[in-house]
Parts: structure tokens; C-alpha cells; sequence
């Protein structure tokens, strides 16, 4: 019986070891006509000990996969169905459906309604509205201490990200993204936020070196920083203080660098950027520095149907056929 026991309690904190110390995820995206099955992708995480997952939809088949996975995961709205989630009944509707009726086998941790919606957009005017319709309906759910509601922004709201500490969110975004901090301030969530170093060294070659963007730049920046990823996360630490949101953490939804298809984007350059990375949000940065920084990698495959720069169907971690294009450990 002391053996059943014990093994039992091995079983008990291995899982949650498992999930509690991993502080890396993989986003999981879907726009490609040679993947595998959903089933395949789950089982390809755990095979590989990636304990978070994001979404960008609630794909039913990813959903059943996922059950009784152990794999935390942030659901996503698509920006296409902002609009309808302005309605409380469809808001309530959607999380019944997608949400709560897996919610006893699957571990949601964050709905990030909507992504990269730029201010001056259409969508804008609809984000907060459903996230006020989708919190409703969590609460409602009695699912609002497991499930977080917020959205995912870009870096770009944030102006003067240089030196960090001048940060402040730009003048054509803040309408947009004050009453949203407000509120994620009212809610205790986390804000979303896509932080993309090799976009940042793309479009400033002259100022942004190459291995301040990768981490292998040897000592610090006048600023104090050793790396481009943890100033841009500072930079939107620094504007959320000015907005009055010091409290409010940033869960770094995406971030990944392309193997193929542009300036600087190379297997080794790209192998180099995830493996320092991994290791990297295991601490802080300078303005935080008590870590994990909450981290999911894009993308978990490339993903051959994806619209613009040919770049952006080379941020895989995996081939289609489900081999590691880079040696790396996720937990």
C-alpha cells in the first residue's frame, strides 16, 4: 500500500512540476493544407513537454484533443467575430459552447478576444464591449478565478520605447487601450502582448544590431539592457505605469523569429533566437526581475497558407511532417 501511495504521490508532483515550472507555451496555428491531425499536434506537445498551447479559435477538434491533456491553454477570438460578441446573448452563447462544456477536461487559462487589432481599425470599437460580454458569461459560468479575460496587442501601441523607462502608449492608441487596461486593472488580468525582436531589427538594421535582437550581444546597452526582448517588454511595463496599470502583468503571447524568407531569417539564426529565449524568461528583466516572463513561442508548424511576407510561413518549430527543425528543450 506505501509503494501505491508513494507512486501515487510521485504521479501527483510530477504533474504539477509539469505545469507549475514551465513557463514556456507554443502557439498553435492552423493555416497550412499539410499539417498533422489535431490529435497528432496535441500529442506532439506532450511528447516534447510543452505544457502551454495558444489558439486562435475554438477549433472543436483541437478542444476534444485536448482533453485531459494537463496543457494550459489561451483560447483565442478571432478578430472577424468581435463584432457579434457585442451581443451579451451571443457573448454568453459562445462560451457555453466553447468554453464551459469542456471546462471540467480542459485547462483554459486566458481568452484573448482578439489579436493585433490595430487602433484606428474597425474592430476596435468592439474589443472591450466582448470582453465585457465574455467576462459576463465566465462569471457567469462560475469559471472567473480559473479564466482570465484579455486581448493581444502589439508592441507598435507602445511609443519612445527607447530608453525603455520612456515608454508610454502612443497618442493614436491610447483611446483604444486606456479603458481596456482599465479594464484588466478590475479584473486582475494579465494584458496580451506579441513581442517580435527580429521585426524590430528588420526594420532598423542601422540601430538595432543583430545580436541585441538574437541575446548573444556581450555586455549591456547604455539603457542598461543586454537584449532587444527585454526592452520591449519594459518599454510596455513603462507605458502601462503611466497608464496607471502597475500592476498589471504582461503574458508574452507570441514571440518567434523565421527560418527562411528574408533579411537575417536563417535556421541558425532562427535556432539561436528560440534557444536563448527558452532559457531567457526562465528570470526577468531589468524593470522586473522576478521571473518567469509567461512566454509562448510562435508557431508551433510552418504554415505554408499564411498571407504576407513569404517570412511568415517559416516560424515553425516543427515541419509538417512533425520533425524539430531545431534541437530544443521546452521545459
Amino acid at each position: 500500500m506505501f509503494a501505491v501511495l508513494l507512486f501515487i504521490g510521485i504521479l501527483y508532483f510530477s504533474e504539477v512540476e509539469f505545469t507549475a515550472a514551465q513557463s514556456v507555451g507554443v502557439c498553435y496555428g492552423r493555416n497550412g493544407d499539410n499539417l498533422p491531425t489535431q490529435q497528432e499536434t496535441v500529442d506532439l506537445y506532450k511528447s516534447n513537454g510543452i505544457g502551454r498551447m495558444r489558439i486562435y479559435d475554438p477549433d472543436e477538434r483541437s478542444l476534444q484533443a485536448l482533453k485531459g491533456s494537463n496543457i494550459e491553454l489561451i483560447l483565442g477570438v478571432s478578430n472577424d467575430k468581435l463584432q457579434s460578441l457585442n451581443d451579451a446573448g451571443a457573448a454568453t452563447d459562445w462560451v457555453n459552447t466553447n468554453v464551459k462544456a469542456y471546462s471540467s477536461d480542459v485547462k483554459f487559462k486566458y481568452i484573448a478576444v482578439g489579436n493585433e487589432v490595430e487602433p484606428n481599425a474597425n474592430e476596435a470599437q468592439y474589443v472591450l464591449p466582448a470582453m465585457r460580454n465574455i467576462q459576463n458569461a465566465i462569471s457567469s459560468a462560475n469559471l472567473q478565478d480559473q479564466i482570465k479575460v484579455s486581448t493581444a496587442i502589439k508592441s507598435s501601441l507602445v511609443a519612445n520605447p527607447y530608453p525603455p523607462n520612456n515608454g508610454v502608449f502612443s497618442d493614436s492608441a491610447s483611446g483604444f487601450i486606456k479603458p481596456i487596461v482599465d479594464f484588466l486593472v478590475s479584473n486582475r488580468a494579465p494584458l496580451l502582448a506579441n513581442l517580435y525582436p527580429y521585426f524590430s531589427h528588420v526594420e532598423n538594421q542601422q540601430t538595432v544590431p543583430l545580436n541585441y535582437a538574437l541575446f548573444t550581444q556581450q555586455g549591456t546597452n547604455d539603457a542598461g539592457y543586454q537584449n532587444l526582448f527585454d526592452a520591449l517588454l519594459d518599454s510596455l511595463y513603462a507605458a502601462l505605469e503611466k497608464a496607471g496599470a502597475s500592476n498589471v502583468n504582461v503574458v508574452v503571447s507570441e514571440s518567434g523569429w523565421p527560418s527562411d524568407g528574408g533579411v537575417a531569417a536563417s535556421v541558425d539564426n532562427a535556432g539561436t533566437y528560440y534557444r536563448n529565449l527558452i532559457n531567457h524568461v526562465k528570470g526577468g528583466t531589468p524593470k522586473r526581475p522576478n521571473g518567469p516572463i509567461e512566454t509562448y513561442l510562435f508557431a508551433m508548424f510552418d504554415e505554408n497558407r499564411k498571407d504576407g511576407d513569404e517570412t511568415e510561413k517559416h516560424f515553425g518549430l516543427f515541419r509538417p511532417d512533425k520533425s524539430p527543425k531545431y534541437q530544443l528543450s521546452y521545459n
